[in-house]
């Protein structure tokens, strides 16, 4: 059968967290929640074994990525920036091609910012590019909702957190299934 060439495939997909720091969680709407969704599409992905990126603005004014992350993404590349674009970073580029993959689920912080300039640029330069929305945030959900409506009209395909590891698990019954169920539940 030939799946709706939007859905997630495990051996095209990979994740981007963007500057999930600790100076920036605790001025975001919701940052704890954001945390906490993206710890566990980490947590899922890994399962799958789904690469990840990070990549942190300005680490040495807005710290480090938060410990939780870091250990959830476990010995993912970290790209230090300080273009608002991730792919304005010449460094971002070699590190998203060694991944080879064509998918980009796209998280972090702030979403009108960073995680809004990176997704035009990405799907610009051909990706297909999924945002789980409860895995975003800004300072005002105002800003969150009129990026995440911009980014779906340029082509984003807008998503929550299970709706994506579901669609790399495919069917029920594995092992693998049976893990991520706990996590969700």
């Amino acid at each position: 059968m030939k799946h709706h060439p939007s859905l997630l495939q495990r051996d095209q997909a990979a994740l981007l967290i963007i500057d999930v720091q600790e100076r920036l969680v605790t001025a975001m709407a919701n940052g704890a929640g954001v945390e906490q969704a993206i710890g566990l599409l980490q947590q899922g992905l890994n399962l799958l074994q789904v690469p990840t990126l990070l990549t942190e603005q300005y680490p040495k004014g807005l710290g480090p990525t938060l410990a939780s992350i870091r250990q959830a993404a476990g010995g993912a590349a970290c790209i230090e920036k300080t273009t608002f674009s991730c792919c304005g970073e010449q460094s971002f580029w070699p590190a998203l091609e060694a991944l080879q993959r064509r998918q980009i689920i796209v998280t972090g912080m702030e979403t009108h910012v960073c995680v809004l300039q990176t997704v035009l640029d990405l799907l610009q330069a051909g990706y297909q590019v999924h945002v789980p929305i409860s895995a975003t945030c800004s300072r005002s959900d105002a800003n969150r909702d009129n990026a995440l409506r911009r980014m779906e009209q340029a082509g984003a395909i807008l998503t929550n957190v299970e709706s994506v590891l579901f669609e790399l698990l495919r069917a029920a019954g594995s092992a693998e299934f049976k893990a991520i169920s706990r996590l969700i539940v």
